[in-house]
């Protein structure tokens, strides 16, 4: 992948089309539904009137790498030194387009092989170096910030050109593949023998394997393929003392698991060079479909009884009243609304579903008869519970625009609007107090760090994933920005929203991770012998403590 076709400052594509500009009545709907008067023109600055910091890495050093692995893989001009500092969290795009590139790495380095990754491992250690792992960049939590911590210099390491699928078993169906391939080469090289991994994450456009396994993702698609601890079958880790190979067997009752350490461990005690993961059959049919419930409840009793009745689904995802609004509401502007809408509006009514009607994208994959079984089966859940039926216009739509939303966060924040996620999970019984009392934190906390009075923000929620027990809920908020204080009003928001969840039995992260964003929970959730195990395996594998400073592990 081209680096420099990618925004250094921003999400995806910098050629990706805009959908937002140009939407005149969508901005003004936006500044009336924050209670700002209008909104500002805030863009970010440019690569080249940013002063970089100077490396901190000695001569010698920079020497020894470039003899390790050759002058090419050895990158320290401003672009390299800008596009590895933070990844693209809110909080890290903020300090990007102002300027603050004060985490940028000494050095970027590009490792081809495990041989090179082992080699800067070692050397690094030896010297003190602090080493940030990279794949695509895309942690949305402060998990790849290029920070050197007690050190007196810091490379990135990026894994990007460690892209080979190295086997395929198609009678075991696994596959082993080096951590560095990004999604969409990933999907390509499996689908052209007729198999897939399954795993679509929203980021899958720019995120690699190694991520997925180093922040326990979870991919759109998990009710079906399951999340990355549900697909690896072995991991093989590069640290500072050398190599830890996990077992790879399909079950064992030898001790632990040890794939299960590297699972969400975000570089901290060792680098995924390569893994092998489980394989499917590309599905013969998908279909996703939508539905409107009464009210977020009905909604969720849908989700948890298709989940009970084991109905093969890849995915169910709930919206909220807000977020159902707020999406309708966003493609009909600047539509004309005539007779159909009105009449769609009149049914609705009779139906009991204007009050505070609730989305469901509902999606099948596999064969003909495990797809259609699938959808009979929840359509008479949804009959139960008395929702509407209103077909797979907008399944499609979601289908075909499942990577775009991280695309409009760079347009709002060119008007000074601020957008962030979060998400969590709990059990069922938990689902509405958790709930509530994040959404009811999210508008507290944006009301008080609003730039004027009557100002405030909007609350998006969805139910992502499910399981037997339990869902995520997951998190979209909007508000104008404090534009002489954003940072901190975007801590003041973050902390409590965080507090909310920790407080009301959800986990501080579900897919994203904990990187620097969430560490300050990560103790309460952990609990003090939690984070004591957690710091001797890393004291272990990396006893200089040189990997990825300031993720995960307290202190």
């Amino acid at each position: 992948m081209d680096r420099k076709k990618i925004r250094w400052n921003g999400w995806g594509w910098n050629e990706a089309h805009d959908e937002l500009s140009g939407r005149a009545e969508l901005w003004a709907w936006l500044a009336h539904e924050t209670g700002m008067p209008t909104l500002l023109a805030t863009p970010p600055r440019e690569l080249k009137d940013i002063k970089l910091p100077s490396s901190r890495l000695r001569g010698e050093e920079r020497s020894r790498f470039v003899a390790m692995l050759g002058a090419e893989q050895v990158r320290d001009d401003d672009y390299e030194r800008a596009f590895h500092a933070l990844g693209r969290s809110y909080h890290d795009v903020l300090r990007m387009r102002a300027g603050d590139l004060t985490t940028a790495p000494d050095l970027v380095l590009y490792a081809r092989n495990q041989a090179d990754v082992l080699a800067v491992l070692a050397y690094a250690s030896e010297q003190g170096i602090a080493v940030v792992p990279f794949g695509g960049g895309t942690s949305v939590v402060g998990g790849v910030t290029a920070s050197h911590g007690t050190f007196g210099a810091v490379v990135t390491l990026d894994l990007s050109k460690m892209d080979r699928v190295l086997d395929v078993d198609r009678i075991s169906m696994t596959a082993e593949i080096e951590a560095g391939i990004y999604g969409p080469a990933l999907e390509k090289a499996l689908q052209a023998q007729g198999l897939t991994l399954g795993h679509y994450p929203q980021s899958f456009e720019f995120s690699t394997l190694g991520g997925w396994i180093a922040h326990a993702g979870a991919g759109q698609q998990s009710g079906r393929y399951g999340r990355s601890s549900d697909w690896l079958v072995s991991v093989t880790l590069a640290t500072p003392r050398g190599v830890l190979i996990t077992d790879n067997f399909p079950a064992s009752a030898a001790g632990p698991r040890l794939k299960d350490i590297v699972i969400g461990s975000e570089g901290e005690f060792g680098i995924v060079s390569q893994a092998r993961v489980r394989i499917h059959e590309a599905p013969a049919k998908k279909i996703y479909t939508g539905f409107l419930f009464k009210d977020f409840q009905s909604g969720t009793e849908a989700l948890r009884t298709a989940i009970r009745e084991e109905i093969p689904t890849a995915m169910l995802r709930l919206s909220d009243a807000d977020e159902t609004r707020i999406y309708r509401t966003m493609a009909d502007i600047g539509k004309p609304q005539g007779l159909k809408a009105a009449l769609t509006e009149r049914f609705l009514a009779m139906r009991g579903l204007d009050r505070a009607p609730a989305a469901v994208i509902a999606g099948f994959e596999g064969d003909a008869d495990e797809v259609a079984d699938g959808l009979a089966s929840f359509k008479k859940i949804a009959k139960r519970l008395g929702a509407l039926s209103v077909g797979e216009s907008m399944g499609k739509r979601w289908y075909e625009g499942r990577f775009h939303g991280p695309y409009m966060r760079d347009p709002m924040m060119d008007r000074g609007v601020g957008v962030d996620t979060l998400e969590t999970s709990t059990s069922w019984s938990n689902i509405p107090k958790l709930h509530r009392a994040v959404v009811t934190a999210l508008h507290t906390a944006m009301v008080e760090t609003a730039p004027r009075p009557g100002a405030r923000g909007i609350v998006m929620g969805h139910i992502s994933h499910t399981y037997p027990d339990g869902a995520s809920l997951y998190f979209t908020y909007i508000f104008p920005r404090q534009l002489d204080a954003e940072v901190a009003q975007w801590r003041a928001i973050k902390k409590a929203a965080s507090d909310a969840i920790a407080a009301n039995g959800g986990t501080i992260s579900h897919h994203h991770g904990v990187g620097e964003d969430h560490l300050p929970w990560i103790a309460q959730e952990k609990g003090e012998l939690g984070i004591a195990v957690l710091r001797a395996i890393k004291h272990t594998l990396d006893p200089k403590g040189i990997l990825n400073p300031g993720k995960l592990i307290p202190g």
